[in-house]
């Protein structure tokens, strides 16, 4: 029987910090990055999810948002929950983020729009 990526011993070398499965052994570019976002120096590191206490993956740290860049995005969101893709570039441009982190913004306030609305009820 072949052995896959994903085999039960990839599995425990894995947990050890051994072998990783052929996709996982391409490098990474580093991330691009944005004027508004928190540049720690340690947030690139492996160990930062496990010094935070939580179980992050690396790559991308969280997105540190200005007052001004949520202001904006606050009131797209009040004028129209689901964003189009002229105002997302409109709005990336404008507040120096990207489109994917505009579209993950929404895809998120409409979740917490979502469990306020429910709270209220």
């Amino acid at each position: 029987m072949e052995k896959g990526p994903f085999s039960v011993e990839w599995l425990a070398q894995s947990s050890r910090g051994g072998a990783s499965p052929p996709a996982a052994r391409r490098p990474r570019s580093p991330p691009a990055h944005a004027g508004g976002r928190d540049s720690a120096g340690d947030r690139g590191s492996p160990r930062y999810g496990a010094q935070a206490g939580g179980s992050a993956a690396p790559g991308r740290p969280r997105t540190k948002f200005s007052s001004v860049q949520l202001q904006e995005l606050e009131r797209s969101f009040r004028e129209q929950r689901y964003i189009g893709a002229s105002e997302k570039r409109r709005l990336a441009a404008a507040l120096d983020l990207s489109q994917s982190q505009i579209k993950t913004w929404f895809q998120n306030r409409r979740m917490k729009f979502k469990r306020q609305t429910q709270d209220a009820r």
